[in-house]
C-alpha cells in the first residue's frame, strides 16, 4: 500500500507564512513564561517594547544578524539557607530565559539600533533609512 501526499490547502503560501520560525516575534519556548511585545512603526522608526518587569539591563542580550533581530534573557538566582554546621536547611533555584526574534526590513538603518531598558520595559528603536523617508511635498513647474 502507498501512501500519497495531496496538498489540499487552498492557500500554501499563507500557511506557510503562518509556519515561518519568525512570527509573531520568533517566540522559543512557546507556552512558557515569554514577555509580550509592541511593535510599532512611524514615519522616522520601528519600535519594539517589551515587558519584562523585574529584569536589570544587565540581564538582556540584543545582537543583530543577517536582518534578524534576537532579544534574550537568562536569569539564574539561588536562595539557600543553611543552618550552624553549613548543612541546607532549604534551597530553592529558580531559572528563566526566553528568546524573541524579528525580521528586519530593508529599510532599518542598522547602525542606528538603540536600546534602554525603563520601568520594566526594554524600548529598541530602529530608525529608517534616510532613502525610506517620506520626502516633503514639492511644487513642480510646467515648463
Amino acid at each position: 500500500m502507498n501512501l500519497i501526499k495531496r496538498n489540499t490547502v487552498p492557500f500554501p503560501s499563507i500557511i506557510d507564512e503562518f509556519l515561518k520560525p519568525d512570527f509573531f516575534g520568533g517566540i522559543q519556548n512557546f507556552g512558557a513564561n515569554v514577555p509580550a511585545v509592541n511593535i510599532r512603526e512611524s514615519e522616522t522608526e520601528f519600535a519594539v517594547e517589551l515587558a519584562a518587569p523585574g529584569k536589570r539591563k544587565e540581564d538582556f542580550i540584543i545582537d543583530l544578524d543577517d536582518n534578524v533581530l534576537t532579544i534574550s534573557s537568562e536569569t539564574k538566582t539561588d536562595n539557600e539557607q543553611k543552618d550552624e554546621k553549613g548543612k541546607y536547611t532549604r534551597r530553592e533555584f529558580s531559572y528563566s530565559s526566553f528568546k524573541r526574534s524579528f525580521s528586519l526590513p530593508e529599510t532599518v538603518n542598522e547602525d542606528e539600533i538603540k536600546a534602554s531598558y525603563e520601568n520594566g520595559v526594554l524600548h529598541v528603536t530602529m530608525p529608517k533609512k534616510e532613502e525610506a523617508l517620506p520626502k516633503p511635498k514639492r511644487m513642480i513647474e510646467i515648463g
